[in-house]
């Protein structure tokens, strides 16, 4: 959807992106910026930085910057036009009816085909279960404690035992082979014909956070395998950034969520009342479920089978959702394997005590460790003490770590002086690791920066003296202009700069970050717009340096230049200037 860059502009100026922020983390002021946690990565000191004068964010950490529109993007996992809508509601802002471009309209049109097929799909699933034909997955669902009520609030069906069977019901809707192909829903084969995905299984259809049906998972009736089959990854299902039962979780006003392995185990759980409950799509947990479950709590209980797959499971999940700057705790569920059989056997009171008592990230991953060594064996016991004061010894905040310290100590019997005696020598240790992994790290920079280009250096550090101070602009004209900035990046920024100083006389960086819309473009650009520069303490000096900038991005210009042309009177020429530069003086004395 297309809106002109006033109305975007309009939007982007009306709301302020400190209180837009301020929404999301908690910014203090310092100076003339706001600084917080980045909610883009796990940390602990801020080095989240928010301009109200420049109306952007940059994080120092990770790289991560942008403007209002960027963030709620990245925040919510929105794309531009609901982002945009909802910045504009924010503002009391009515956006006005704009036509889609043609290639907008296409893929709207082809999205909403794959919807709509999915919700024929959806129905007829619901219609069979409720019928004759359905009556063997009815009555598996009800033996399986699952109440009417949950049949139908999940929408739950049954695939046929015929292979084509929505096939035939979906080709007499008028949707073609192609479309059908595209849906996920079916196979087509030249000679056979199409073929269902999905047949003789109970449904378990998947929505997203607006309730709209997007893919499928089935459970086979008997023992056919796979004994539960997902759909494809199609234009509107992407199993990495959805999860099963989110659109119902988050409504439930819960500061947390429970997460499960199954589809029965999530349907379980809502309907004994823990109605914040969701699961994976029969995939790992990634970065993009992390980051989704971030946008609605700060913290998850990990509620995975308690055999040793599930345990594995919930070794994999606890970094993942850690980086994501998720609280994790885990639920102890033996000696039932799974929430389904917990609450059929001790019911959701019991449950919610267990809930009460899941132990930290930390401690789980301990008592899995101690599951390896043997405690009356007095060699195996030293081995397990060394790796859990190895483990403690990772834990940077003092507080924390003595905090975890004592809980180990008492939970596995041990001497709290020689423990915190071993922590603190791998402490030290891993202080040493630690600095010497800095140490590797800032080789490796330096090592880049070398590598990287002189002209490409000098450019953005050009173009960072400009942004910074922008009387620069009337300084250097005549002398500098968007051709001397070669590479593409810098070019577009530069043009967009040179044309905004010409018809306003100010720099807007934020106007600028409207023109970007990948996510790395945002964040090459606002790391032009927040790099400090590191002024000399005299004006002499000063512009010596700009001087030589000036100078190395004019060569660079005049170099490529020669390198790209067989003109003997522009080689001349530009000999010439290359001499011209030896003789060139910038003073930074504005009247």
């Amino acid at each position: 959807m297309y809106y002109s860059e006033d109305i975007v502009e309009e939007v982007r100026s009306r709301n302020d992106i400190v209180d837009v922020i301020s929404g999301y983390i908690g910014l203090k002021k310092k100076g003339a910026s706001y600084f917080g946690l980045c909610p883009f990565h796990n940390e602990k000191s801020p080095s989240f930085s928010v301009s109200r004068e420049k109306q952007m964010y940059y994080c120092f950490g990770c790289g991560a910057g942008g403007n209002v529109f960027t963030f709620v993007m990245e925040y919510e996992n929105f794309t531009f036009p609901e982002t945009l809508k909802i910045l504009a509601d924010r503002a009391g802002m009515e956006l006005p009816e704009v036509e889609l471009s043609e290639s907008e309209k296409k893929e709207a049109d082809y999205k909403a085909v794959l919807r709509e097929m999915n919700r024929q799909a959806a129905n007829y699933f619901y219609l069979l279960l409720h019928s004759e034909r359905g009556k063997s997955a009815y009555e598996y669902l009800t033996n399986r404690g699952i109440t009417k009520e949950m049949i139908k609030k999940f929408g739950l069906g049954y695939a046929d035992i015929y292979s084509n069977d929505l096939y035939q019901y979906l080709k007499s809707k008028g949707y073609t082979d192609a479309q059908l192909k595209d849906s996920g829903l079916v196979n087509i084969d030249e000679k056979r014909g199409g073929s269902d995905k999905f047949w003789n299984r109970v449904m378990f259809p998947i929505l997203d956070t607006n309730s709209k049906v997007i893919g499928f998972g089935g459970r086979v009736m008997g023992d056919g395998n796979p004994k539960y089959l997902n759909s494809k990854e199609t234009a509107v299902f992407d199993k990495s950034r959805n999860l099963f039962g989110l659109n119902l979780a988050r409504t439930s006003r819960k500061s947390y969520f429970i997460v499960c392995e199954g589809y029965m185990d999530v349907i379980t759980m809502h309907q004994a009342g823990f109605t914040n409950t969701v699961a994976s799509l029969g995939t790992a947990f990634t970065p993009q479920h992390g980051n989704l479950l971030k946008r609605y709590v700060k913290e998850v209980i990990l509620a995975y089978d308690s055999d040793e797959a599930g345990t594995k499971a919930a070794l994999r999940a606890i970094p993942i959702l850690k980086e994501s700057g998720l609280s994790v705790r885990i639920l102890n569920l033996k000696p039932y394997k799974d929430p389904d059989e917990f609450i059929k056997e001790l019911g959701s009171e019991q449950l919610e005590e267990r809930i009460g008592q899941a132990v930290s990230s930390f401690m789980f991953e301990i008592s899995v460790l101690e599951g390896q060594y043997n405690q009356n064996d007095p060699e195996s016991w030293t081995l397990f003490t060394h790796e859990l004061a190895k483990k403690l010894a990772t834990i940077s905040e003092r507080l924390e770590r003595q905090n975890y310290l004592d809980a180990c100590a008492r939970t596995y019997q041990l001497n709290k002086r020689d423990l915190e005696e071993l922590v603190n020598r791998y402490g030290m240790t891993a202080s040493q690791y630690q600095k010497e992994a800095r140490d590797k790290e800032r080789e490796r920079r330096v090592e880049k920066d070398n590598k990287d280009d002189g002209y490409r250096q000098s450019q953005r550090l050009l173009l960072t003296w400009m942004v910074n101070e922008p009387r620069l602009f009337e300084r250097l004209e005549g002398i500098i202009g968007v051709d001397d900035f070669i590479e593409p990046s810098y070019h577009s920024v530069a043009a967009m700069l040179f044309e905004q100083y010409e018809k306003e006389k100010k720099v807007m960086p934020a106007k600028i970050l409207n023109q970007f819309t990948e996510v790395e473009e945002h964040n090459q650009v606002a790391s032009i717009f927040n790099t400090m520069l590191k002024m000399a303490p005299s004006e002499e000096d000063n512009e010596k340096a700009l001087t030589d900038v000036v100078k190395r991005v004019k060569e660079y210009r005049i170099n490529y230049e020669m390198e790209h042309s067989n003109d003997i009177i522009l080689w001349q020429k530009l000999i010439r200037d290359k001499a011209e530069l030896q003789k060139l003086h910038i003073s930074l004395h504005f009247s």
